[in-house]
């Protein structure tokens, strides 16, 4: 048995934590971006994917994800360890430890705090016009058939891990009982970023565009608020790649320096791209290339080098930049660029880690292998969390409906939902934008 490694297991709960972080940080740049009337509905968006996620995770959500009992490769069964039982103390009442000697409780905390950011990072797309109270119910019941299942899929031993059932063991073969070229990531370019961002087109064009759209410009009421939401992001994305390694080594110091780099050559991206299209370089800009560096790193903070996650934030920051213009184009109301951020950088660092990756990548002598491996679980990622958002965000559009109604979107979904105002001069009043 593992004896308690202390230094790894601090690491790993203060890497929990800084991940916890990253929701409220959320809940700052969606809402800076909000308008005036909208600000602390978006924020109570983040917060209640908090209480809703923080409730059904050691419930089933855990047991889902990582149990042993995998139903066709796609999620876990969630009554094998229902509210962690038999995941927590050993037969002589000891905690148990994972493989590194970190309490296997730990690790919960760990991936509960992943479930809540990803779930939280959808709601940017559907801002100004959706039921709290729907928003609530769609959190719980996407997590549960989207999220755990996905996780299981890639980290749990399922359908797009290295397993010798899944899907690049169909491609590639297996050796010595796994995948011969095991699919890529590190923290959640599939499992987080895809998945989160196919969802959130998928609501956008489920529930439609907000009142306007297209007539003028929605801009965010509070630049500041995004700042300081992207710089909290940042520090908090430290555990959500570093602890990623899972204790204190070398593997966590690399995706810590990876992903520093890949996020400062994503803000360069993104601002270079602006000046280049519209003469400017925004704070707006600065900030949102902050996440598309973070976004793009993630699922490849492990296995690039530093040039490597230089090149991929840049690519990042540019091409994301260009990205959040195709909701204009194509007409789908995503209000916040979930889309053009975390569905396309996550893309991007899932598929371009074949290229960029060490040891398997394009450019490194691997050969073509891992960038096809890459592109399939992408597109399965993608497939899989369109069909189940679908099904979810239209059961709830014929039962209890997504959108409050336009009075309450004219005067404003803060007063409208939660009773309240942002702004005291704000209460009562019907405004257009401040």
């Amino acid at each position: 048995m593992e004896a308690l490694d202390t230094g790894a297991t601090a690491w790993m709960l203060t890497s929990a934590s800084l991940v916890l972080l990253m929701t409220p940080a959320l809940a700052f740049f969606y809402g800076g971006m909000s308008r005036t009337k909208s600000v602390l509905n978006m924020m109570m968006m983040s917060i209640g994917t908090m209480a809703v996620i923080g409730v059904i995770y050691p419930l089933w959500g855990y047991s889902m994800s990582y149990g042993e009992s995998s139903v066709g490769g796609i999620f876990a069964n969630p009554f094998d360890g229902f509210n962690l039982s038999g995941l927590i103390y050993g037969d002589g009442g000891e905690f148990l430890l994972d493989d590194l000697g970190v309490p296997a409780i730990v690790g919960v905390a760990f991936q509960a705090t992943f479930a809540i950011i990803t779930v939280a990072l959808i709601s940017g797309a559907i801002a100004d016009r959706s039921k709290f109270s729907s928003w609530l119910v769609f959190a719980g019941l996407w997590a549960t058939l989207a999220y755990f299942p996905m996780a299981h899929m890639v980290w749990g031993g399922g359908f797009l891990s290295d397993s010798e059932n899944g899907l690049a063991a169909m491609l590639f073969g297996t050796t010595d009982g796994a995948a011969t070229v095991a699919p890529i990531d590190f923290a959640g370019g599939t499992v987080v970023h895809i998945n989160a961002g196919v969802a959130a087109l998928a609501l956008a064009l489920i529930i439609g565009k907000r009142k306007g759209f297209g007539e003028g410009a929605f801009r965010p009421h509070n630049i500041p608020f995004v700042m300081l939401g992207a710089a909290l992001l940042w520090f908090g994305w430290f555990g959500f790649n570093a602890g990623s390694a899972f204790t204190a080594d070398g593997a966590a110091g690399l995706a810590w320096v990876n992903t520093t780099s890949a996020t400062a050559a994503a803000i360069l991206g993104w601002i270079l791209t602006e000046k280049i299209r519209f003469g400017h370089m925004t704070a707006l800009g600065a900030a949102s290339g902050v996440v598309a560096g973070l976004v793009a790193i993630t699922p490849a903070a492990g296995s690039v080098s530093p040039f490597g996650a230089i090149m991929l934030g840049a690519i990042a920051g540019a091409v994301c930049s260009l990205a959040v213009s195709l909701k204009t184009k194509f007409g789908y109301d995503d209000s916040l660029d979930v889309v053009g951020v975390h569905l396309v950088g996550g893309l991007i660092g899932t598929v371009l880690v074949g290229l960029f990756a060490t040891d398997t990548g394009l450019f490194y002598g691997g050969g073509i292998k891992q960038l096809v491996v890459q592109i399939a679980i992408a597109l399965v990622a993608i497939i899989y969390s369109g069909v189940v958002t679908a099904i979810i965000g239209f059961a709830i559009k014929a039962t209890m409906g997504w959108r409050v109604s336009e009075e309450d979107e004219e005067r404003g979904i803060d007063s409208a939902e939660h009773g309240e105002s942002a702004y005291d001069q704000l209460v009562g009043a019907y405004s257009k934008e401040i």
